[in-house]
């Protein structure tokens, strides 16, 4: 999030963060983002009955501001089908894979199991399946002998930050109701 909206702030995206919304109390990004000077809402998750609820939290919050594009940058919870496809088209996240393969967590112990030789960051459209929407970006990473799933993550961090502005450049630049329908083909 903090990359993105120094990418912002510096006009390498030409784009504006209309609101912050994090699901963590006291999440270190939350403050980032007031120190910022960005919009920002706490919505606990943990407050909420169901998953749907909270969604639906979300979603109120986001119609006030009817946004091009949400982008999932450190949110760590699966949104419900419902959810996503009130938005369809117009969420992106990044993965720490080279999606298709090992959607979901610990991908970078997986790649290293399975004796890959790459490992990487994925930036796709979210759809109701979980890390299955269309792929608009990559960054391949090598695995070196001796990588640990920590060591490999940090050399993938490092990548992330440059791939999620490049894709959102990408998404930016393009009319957003072609580029989005153009994804989910």
């Amino acid at each position: 999030m903090l990359a993105i909206a120094e990418a912002c702030r510096s006009g390498i995206l030409n784009a504006r963060i209309e609101l912050v919304i994090c699901n963590r109390p006291g999440a270190p990004g939350i403050a980032a983002a007031q120190a910022l000077g960005l919009k920002t809402r706490v919505i606990d998750h943990a407050t909420f009955p169901s998953r749907a609820s909270f969604d639906l939290a979300m979603d109120a919050q986001l119609r006030l501001i009817n946004p091009e594009w949400i982008i999932l940058a450190g949110f760590m919870r699966i949104l419900t089908a419902e959810f996503v496809q009130r938005w369809s088209g117009r969420i992106l996240n990044i993965h720490p894979s080279l999606l298709p393969l090992y959607p979901g967590l610990d991908t970078h112990q997986h790649a290293i199991d399975a004796g890959d030789t790459e490992a990487g960051a994925s930036v796709h459209v979210v759809t109701p399946q979980l890390d299955a929407g269309p792929v608009i970006a990559q960054v391949r990473v090598p695995i070196i002998d001796g990588d640990t799933k920590d060591t490999l993550a940090q050399r993938v961090l490092e990548q992330e930050h440059e791939l999620y502005i490049k894709a959102l450049q990408q998404c930016l630049t393009n009319d957003s109701t072609s580029a989005a329908q153009a994804m989910l083909r």
